[in-house]
């Protein structure tokens, strides 16, 4: 009997240096896979590079109790700040708060 293991032999090539292609290759290449990364400009050039990069922790979606979101946001967080602290720091921000705000005090007060 001759058995193959498939999976470690896969080659991938993975189109686009964006957030998702990066995603795509890192975690392919961490199984093991041998990964070719295409992309036609700089890495994180274009969709990427026009984001304001913050990793939040899903807080706004308390104000309407969607609190699903709010594990999923805060898990995938702390995936970052684990796996890549080197690309990774918390901080602190301040948000105004006006007469005329909406929302309750203690959404504010939650972040």
């Amino acid at each position: 009997d001759i058995s193959y293991n498939f999976l470690s032999e896969i080659k991938i090539a993975v189109i686009g240096g964006g957030i998702n292609g990066l995603c795509t290759a890192w975690l392919s290449a961490r199984k093991g896979h041998a990964v070719t990364l295409y992309e036609r400009d700089k890495i994180m050039q274009a969709t990427s590079s026009a984001s304001s990069k913050l990793l939040h922790g899903g807080f706004r979606y308390l104000e309407n109790a969607e609190f699903r979101l709010v594990r999923e946001a805060a898990k995938e967080r702390l995936f970052w700040l684990k796996q890549a602290p080197h690309h990774t720091h918390i901080m602190r921000i301040c948000i105004p708060v006006y007469a005329d705000n909406h929302r309750s005090g203690w959404v504010i007060r939650a972040g």
